[in-house]
């Protein structure tokens, strides 16, 4: 009986303990920002180790589609634009074409060439006047996504006009999010969350089987919160309240509106929820040039995606499943 005894009880033990999880957390510096990676796993040495592939899957998208490192294959797509296509990676050319279809999709408020005109708004604390409006409207020439011609049998990509220029941005940081999410998945790992500064993938639950929660900025009250949001997917907020330049009095916000070349108006913040972080920061921005209005319209033409619009008059505007829970 002792015996039998002894035995159950280190089966017991043995299956709590296959079921036991750690949390490992590690921050890293990449794609130009700071990346907060939190995993759940069956013990810290497998924890540890999944970080560092995550690591090393962020750094090789970076030096894969990063605009402003010239090894990249989309620093060569600059490089030629309106000389000669550029054979990319099939992985360069499905972001390409998706880019390509967020623009048609918001008719142009997303446009991926618009790093066109990242020389023009600087907001880095040097601007001391407006650009001029010939200097606004000769790089605005360059912006179109129109002119990118993706050809999937040579896979290559082309820039029609010299001057022309691609960047992925804040895109190209949902997109890792998102794929090192796939990752983990295939690799076992049921939970964890990605931030990506302020992009953010969450899957599964913490160790304690609590919901990931992230607490909700008040665009108008710098470090507070305006309530907390459980996460199992994708989140990706815009704003015009952090980064922006002050000139003869007035605040100009760097989300530009490509259409104009000039600073969005009407919007303080757009936070957007749903499946894929990518989708989520495409629309967060989008939507923060579209206006209240038409960005209503597009969300809602997105059901799988829900948010938060505030208004730069504080009005709150919940569409879909966006559920802001009080702290």
């Amino acid at each position: 009986m002792t015996r039998l005894l002894l035995i159950s009880l280190f089966l017991f033990l043995f299956c709590k303990n296959s079921n036991a999880q750690v949390t490992r957390s590690r921050d890293a510096f990449l794609m130009g920002g700071r990346f907060e990676i939190t995993l759940i796993a069956p013990d810290s040495l497998t924890g540890e180790r999944y970080i560092d592939t995550i690591i090393a899957e962020i750094s090789r998208i970076e030096y894969l589609i990063s605009d402003w490192k010239a090894e990249t294959q989309v620093s060569e797509i600059n490089r030629n634009a309106g000389i000669k296509p550029v054979r990319v990676d099939r992985e360069v050319l499905e972001l390409t074409e998706r880019a390509i279809r967020i623009s048609k999709m918001t008719k142009g408020a997303f446009d991926v060439s618009f790093a066109a005109m990242e020389k023009i708004w600087r907001f880095d604390g040097s601007e001391m006047e407006m650009p001029s409006r010939a200097e606004i409207k000769k790089a605005r020439a360059n912006v179109g996504y129109k002119n990118i011609v993706v050809n999937r049998d040579s896979s290559t990509v082309f820039l029609r006009k010299k001057g022309m220029k691609i960047g992925f941005g804040a895109l190209g940081e949902g997109y890792a999010v998102d794929r090192c999410r796939d990752i983990m998945i295939a690799k076992g790992i049921r939970s964890g969350l990605i931030n990506a500064t302020g992009d953010i993938q969450a899957w599964g639950s913490k160790a304690d089987g609590k919901p990931w929660k992230i607490g909700v900025n008040n665009p108008f009250d710098s470090g507070r919160l305006i309530g907390a949001l459980r996460l199992n997917g994708g989140v990706a907020t815009s704003g015009s309240y952090e980064k922006f330049v002050m000139i003869n009095g007035n605040r100009y916000a760097h989300i530009i509106n490509p259409a104009t070349g000039y600073p969005a108006t009407g919007l303080t913040s757009v936070t957007i929820t749903g499946p894929d972080t990518e989708m989520a920061n495409a629309l967060s921005t989008s939507i923060m040039v579209l206006g209240k209005k038409k960005g209503e319209r597009l969300l809602k033409r997105n059901p799988s995606y829900s948010g938060l619009l505030i208004t730069d008059q504080g009005e709150r505007i919940l569409i879909g499943e966006f559920a802001l829970e009080s702290l």
